[in-house]
């Protein structure tokens, strides 16, 4: 008989608390990557169901030799949820040993998706954006903006950013943390003072709040990179015709897929080329390069192994 025993999860204040800097972060993102490249790590195609309402419900399922792990996260968006006081997004990782199957524990999952994205950013941000880019634009303002702003300030000698939302709360809740971390933060009156003139731009504008595209990629400044978290929907994609470099998450799991996130001749290739160095970054220190992405399995996978490890090497746990 096979005994039963409890199982610890992982919360969202056990995962603040453990400190998980930028550089841990784009390390174990490029562990995945490179494990999986090596034939020690592998991500399924991650799953989405969209009912023909407000929801939108997704799976992702990664694992990992080393550590052995299985990361499964289960996600619901739903923006109704705010008019019951509820997170529009609220998920959770569950996590197996990946040899023997034996249930290892639960982990937040909104903290998974929001550090998991801001990382698969940062990571290509790290190859891409100009080391000394010290501004930043945001359009979109909410929990992905926060994650992206406090991994960026980590890795670039950040001086300023501009701001473009929708709600006026989120607006100022971002330009306060940019002025926590030191940093001349502004509301902007158009989108377009947004995104010019700065080294860096991130836009997480939510998929039920795009309702046609409003963004062109030639508003970009030389040097600039560009994160979209948002699928590219609020970009005209045809102006990622004009960068020099377009890079997506993945390959594979682009085809599969029927709505295309750019033009694929716009597309040089994808983050795990980037990392290994199957295709280059940029040229120069003038080249205006993007990175657009869904969200990858191997990201979810990488931060949950992380996460653990954090719990494991706790003291106090």
């Amino acid at each position: 008989m096979t005994s039963m025993h409890s199982i610890p999860h992982i919360s969202e204040a056990d995962l603040n608390g453990f400190n998980i800097k930028a550089h841990d972060i784009i390390a174990m993102i490029e562990h995945a990557i490179r494990g999986a490249e090596a034939g020690t790590v592998w991500a399924a195609p991650k799953a989405v169901i969209d009912p023909p309402d407000s929801r939108y419900i997704m799976a992702t399922l990664g694992v990992m030799d080393e550590p052995p792990i299985v990361a499964t996260k289960s996600l619901v968006l739903n923006e109704e949820n705010l008019e019951a006081g509820l997170l529009q997004i609220n998920s959770l990782v569950t996590l197996l040993h990946g040899v023997t199957g034996v249930p290892l524990g639960t982990i937040d999952g909104n903290w998974i998706t929001a550090i998991r994205t801001a990382g698969l950013s940062a990571a290509a941000a790290k190859y891409m954006a100009k080391p000394n880019a010290t501004s930043i634009g945001f359009v979109g303002t909410g929990l992905q903006a926060q994650s992206h702003l406090k991994l960026f300030a980590q890795m670039f000698p950040l001086e300023r950013i501009n701001v473009f939302g929708r709600g006026q709360k989120n607006i100022d809740i971002l330009c306060d943390l940019g002025r926590e971390l030191g940093l001349d933060a502004r509301a902007t009156e158009t989108v377009q003072d947004a995104v010019q003139e700065v080294d860096l731009i991130v836009t997480s504008v939510t998929h039920t709040g795009v309702t046609g595209a409003f963004l062109d990629a030639d508003w970009l400044s030389p040097g600039c990179f560009l994160s979209s978290v948002d699928l590219g929907l609020p970009w005209h994609t045809e102006s990622f015709a004009k960068l020099d470099r377009v890079i997506i998450d993945d390959l594979i799991q682009e085809e599969t897929l029927r709505n295309k996130l750019a033009n694929p001749n716009d597309v040089d290739g994808d983050l795990s080329e980037l990392i290994t160095g199957k295709v280059t970054a940029r040229s120069n220190g003038e080249d205006r390069t993007a990175f657009v992405f869904r969200g990858h399995a191997l990201g979810d996978l990488a931060l949950s192994a992380l996460a653990y490890q954090k719990y494991q090497d706790n003291p106090h746990r």
